[in-house]
């Protein structure tokens, strides 16, 4: 069995409804911020699909659980 190494799952891509899931954001908030450079951007997969990288997204979430820590 071959174990997945962390440059491995750093990359991997995830749809929308996984990031939803993830950030708890709504679709319509997710796009909003990217316009805003607030939020990772997402890259196009297909003529009409776009991914995002889940590592980007996992370090967006740490970088809010940072900022609530430094706003107490």
């Amino acid at each position: 069995m071959h174990s997945q190494t962390q440059s491995e799952t750093s990359y991997k891509l995830i749809r929308l409804p996984k990031v939803i899931e993830k950030t708890g954001k709504s679709r319509t908030r997710i796009y909003e911020d990217i316009k805003n450079n607030a939020f990772p951007k997402q890259i196009k997969t297909g003529i009409r699909t776009v991914a995002w990288i889940e590592r980007e997204i996992e370090e967006w979430i740490e970088a809010q659980k940072n900022q609530r820590y430094l706003q107490q």
